[in-house]
């Protein structure tokens, strides 16, 4: 196990995303427009009519990728969190049909249905970047 710290004081946005509004993209240009280099997505809510997610489909190594794909249908954004590390946020998120719901990778093209608000941290004390391993996993490391 390894853990990162900081004594510095942490900065707060709350993102409030409109309809037609695409989820990644908005945080990402957030991260862009603040020089926010390492932080954390704490807290999303909202909901989508369009979402990409990739999960993993097996344990062996490189893990092969399943992309679960919706299009216009309502769906509920029951949460969206991660790292952002080297100015790259690393996100999961929880959306839900009437039926069930779905959990895995945030990918490009989530679009916002109604409204989205997503809580950003910036910690401007703590600088983090991400390596691969020799297995080809991203890990955190101290910049």
């Amino acid at each position: 196990m390894k853990y990162f710290g900081t004594d510095a004081p942490i900065k707060t946005y709350v993102l409030q995303l409109d309809q037609g509004d695409l989820l990644l993209e908005s945080i990402q240009a957030l991260i862009d427009r603040e020089h926010i280099t390492t932080g954390a997505v704490i807290a999303g809510a909202g909901t989508l009519d369009r979402s990409t997610l990739h999960m993993i489909a097996t344990t062996g190594y490189p893990p092969d990728l399943y992309f679960e794909k919706r299009e216009d249908e309502p769906l509920e954004l029951a949460s969206v969190q991660g790292v952002i590390a080297d100015g790259v946020p690393h996100l999961h998120t929880v959306i839900a049909n009437t039926k069930q719901a779905f959990a895995g990778h945030l990918e490009d093209g989530c679009r916002v249905l109604y409204l989205g608000e997503i809580v950003v941290l910036s910690f401007p004390g703590l600088s983090l970047g991400r390596v691969l391993n020799e297995k080809e996993i991203l890990k955190i490391v101290e910049m």
